[in-house]
């Protein structure tokens, strides 16, 4: 079996703009201080649903990165998951779509 050839519309990434960048980056900082404020409220699964949410809410904006798998992995270790882990997952994913906007453009 061959694979496609192009990549179907729905799993490009979309244009990165201001907006976008900045409601991840909001998001990203949210669920981080959320994950912090509720620490030892962590097990009742709030933290979890926090990740699942972020997860999701990334991918739909600033589209899918390989970057945001670790991170979701990461977050459900018990001590890890009080690092700002989503703010600099979003950060260096913004920052790797600018590189390549600007290569294509």
């Amino acid at each position: 079996m061959k694979p496609p050839r192009r990549i179907p519309d729905r799993f490009r990434a979309p244009q990165l703009t201001r907006g976008r960048a900045a409601l991840a980056l909001a998001l990203a900082l949210a669920a981080d201080a959320a994950q912090i404020f509720l620490g030892p409220l962590g097990w009742l699964g709030l933290v979890q649903g926090i990740d699942i949410i972020m997860a999701v809410a990334t991918s739909v904006i600033l589209g899918f990165h390989w970057l945001l798998l670790p991170t979701f992995v990461v977050e459900f270790f018990p001590v890890v998951d009080l690092l700002p882990t989503w703010t600099g997952c979003v950060a260096a994913v913004i920052a790797l779509r600018r590189r390549t906007q600007r290569r294509t453009t």
